[in-house]
């Protein structure tokens, strides 16, 4: 039996005596605190959400169904070594026991059977269901997505505006928006003389979040960190005393897109590949939708991976995309790296456990105590040209998997935040974010010689635009009305920082948000809104006002625009000079399962706050501009490591260490998260409250 205590803000703290106990009371203890949560993320993996909200759930199952996520992590965890199928097994007991004593009495539960009129009862976790879960966190997170849209780019418009949509990487316009920060300093640049680790993951704002702020500690180790809920370990942010490590996504091209030609063979169909017709394996499946019809699901795989996108008759064929999932072909969720993290004592050490990553591609700042700093990028990657990664591949035969080169030293400081990066030898994307980020962190951290974790909130809180500059040089000169005369002077003397109270931010948005909506209603462009073919899963990257609005000044330069560019620049202008401050529509929009349901209250009302920021500052709230400035998508956490005293470190997520509404600690840390300050790790397990011991009822 383990024993488990609580800080002020609820954050678990569990002692146990050895690794099985203490995975089983990881689970146990994350099924009473999360256990909607947890639930919803083990039926998407299973393809299996609609049997839970109805409808809602139906685009997310095709899309899991067509992908094999459950068959991949039943794959997966047979194929584990035998400690770690224990300690994931272990963990999956300790979610069935929280799950049977409090986490199945959720809320939300009890809401959807008052909406349906039925009582649908939870199923037994099995233990390959972590995995499930941890499979579901990543894949939709690599760049995949992005080929596709690329792919509906060349169909609609033709080839030569691909290049348009990867912006200029110069000029602080590239793609894709999404990423995260991370950052570290070398001894020699702080107070104690030893490292300091730091950095903020950005996802979309999911409520409850998507990290779990933990402690886990037995006879072997005694870590901090962030964990997934329903996943054993913190396999992404972790602090174990004497090392430390954190990641950003290193947007690297690690699964391929294949287009595929099919034609009826049998029952099934056979797949056009290198040496003609081959045979592929169908499986067909029903959904079981709550309150509505069943939905019947093919699941079609090649040689060459899973047909993820629906299908569609091409020239007396069928025609479909399918993706090689690193995970699925190599039946390998990087659930190896879980207990040598956890074991770490040195950054050599973490460096050594992430050899067994594969999905998402990822670099990684490790740091100890003997003061070394280490940065990797770890995971699996085809072995591509950069050519091969721009759009999707035909007739081509999947690719070896790529070698990663050794880890480098930090003699100083090191950034990272998705940008393309300056060692040839780890650009392993096509396109990737602006460089601003970096950039900007880098010249945050170069303003003070020596640093505390305490001083970083000047850096987490940092509002500067990375792309205000290359709109602005648009503005337009000359005489103008009043009203647009006064925007542009506003906007002329603005500092660029995205503040929730400043007009002049308002006005920004508001004038980048009306070129948006004039360039994509532009005849040129307005074919990106026809349909596509991929599947409503897709759909958010197809959403063309997103995607014009991460490349707009490379848009309005193309010579389809040129021509008609000052005149849409002006009347943006005036359209944008009665916009008030930036926080009056800038306002946090938390993402939850249940909004999708109609006739069900979604928690979270009161966390509609104003929020400074933007999508491409460091201080990350992304928005939708020319759709909405509600912001969807930033930091999920915010994490400092200190090697000299663990108790130096910093943490905090956007709402809380419980995700039942009910719950004093549902949303305690908001307020402290919107101003980007985050509380110190407490270890000292005397400063803690003992709560009910793991195997208790």
């Amino acid at each position: 039996m383990a024993e488990v205590f609580r800080d002020d803000l609820g954050i678990p703290h569990i002692r146990a005596t050895d690794v099985r106990d203490l995975a089983r009371a990881q689970g146990e203890v994350t099924a009473r605190d999360r256990g909607w949560q947890i639930e919803v993320d083990r039926l998407r993996a299973q393809g299996r959400l609609a049997e839970l909200i109805g409808e809602a759930g139906v685009a997310w199952d095709v899309f899991a169904r067509r992908a094999r996520i459950d068959s991949t992590a039943r794959r997966a965890f047979d194929a584990l070594d035998d400690e770690t199928r224990q300690f994931v097994g272990d963990y999956a007991a300790g979610v069935r026991d929280g799950m049977a004593g409090v986490g199945s009495g959720a809320a939300e539960f009890r809401a959807l059977d008052a909406r349906f009129d039925d009582a649908r009862p939870l199923e037994p976790w099995r233990d390959h269901d972590p995995l499930g879960v941890l499979h579901v966190a990543h894949v939709l997170f690599s760049t995949f997505p992005h080929v596709l849209w690329r792919e509906h780019v060349a169909r609609t418009l033709g080839d030569d505006w691909v290049d348009v949509f990867a912006g200029d990487e110069h000029a602080d316009e590239t793609l894709p928006t999404s990423g995260s920060n991370a950052w570290a300093l070398h001894g020699t640049r702080t107070s104690s003389g030893l490292p300091l680790l730091a950095g903020d993951p950005h996802r979309l704002f999911e409520l409850p979040g998507v990290y779990q702020q933990i402690r886990l500690a037995c006879d072997e180790f005694d870590v901090v960190g962030l964990a997934f809920p329903g996943v054993p370990g913190v396999p992404h942010f972790g602090h174990t005393g004497e090392a430390a490590w954190g990641i950003t996504n290193a947007i690297a091209h690690s699964v391929d897109v294949f287009e595929e030609r099919l034609r009826a063979a049998g029952d099934g169909y056979e797949a056009w590949g290198r040496s003609g017709w081959e045979p592929v394996d169908v499986r067909r499946s029903v959904i079981r939708v709550r309150g509505g019809a069943d939905v019947e699901v093919e699941s079609v795989e090649t040689v060459r991976g899973c047909i993820v996108t629906e299908l569609h008759e091409s020239d007396g064929e069928l025609r479909g995309w399918s993706i090689r999932h690193p995970a699925r072909a190599r039946a390998d969720l990087g659930a190896a790296a879980l207990l040598p993290l956890l074991r770490a004592r040195t950054a050599r050490q973490v460096l050594d456990a992430f050899d067994s990553w594969v999905d998402p591609v990822n670099r990684v700042l490790a740091a100890d105590r003997s003061g070394e700093v280490l940065s990797a990028t770890v995971g699996v990657v085809p072995d591509r040209a950069r050519s091969e990664r721009r759009r999707t591949l035909q007739s081509a035969a999947p690719a070896a998997d790529r070698m990663l080169p050794t880890p480098i030293r930090v003699r100083d400081l090191a950034v990272d935040a998705n940008e393309r990066p300056a060692r040839a030898e780890i650009d392993l994307g096509w396109a990737y974010p602006s460089p601003h980020r970096a950039c900007r962190i880098a010249q945050l951290l170069g303003a003070r010689h020596r640093w505390t974790t305490g001083e970083f909130a000047d850096v987490w809180g940092d509002t500067r635009s990375g792309s205000a500059s290359g709109l602005l040089a648009w503005l337009p000169a000359g005489e103008l009305s009043a009203p647009a005369s006064e925007a542009r002077d506003a906007l002329a003397a603005w500092d660029g920082r995205m503040e929730a109270d400043s007009r002049a931010a308002g006005i920004f948005a508001a004038w980048r948000a009306a070129l948006v909506q004039a360039v994509t209603r532009h005849h040129a462009l307005s074919p990106l809104r026809d349909p596509h073919p991929f599947g409503a899963i897709f759909d958010p990257w197809m959403a063309a006002e997103g995607q014009i609005a991460s490349a707009l000044p490379q848009a309005l330069r193309h010579p389809s625009l040129a021509s008609e560019a000052h005149e849409m620049v002006l009347a943006a202008l005036e359209r944008a000079a009665s916009a008030t401050t930036w926080g009056a529509t800038h306002r946090m929009l938390p993402l939850h399962v249940l909004a999708e349901v109609d006739g069900v209250m979604t928690p979270g009302a009161e966390f509609d706050s104003a929020l400074p920021g933007d999508g491409d500052a460091v201080r990350c709230a992304g928005s939708s501009p020319g759709v909405s400035d509600r912001s969807w998508r930033g930091s999920v956490a915010r994490w400092a490591w200190d090697l000299d005293d663990r108790e130096r470190s910093l943490w905090s997520v956007p709402f809380g260490a419980s995700g039942d509404p009910a719950s004093a600690h549902f949303a305690d840390q908001h307020a402290a998260w919107v101003e980007a300050r985050p509380t110190r790790v407490v270890t000292e397990w005397s400063a803690l409250t003992a709560d009910r011991p793991t195997g208790a009822s």
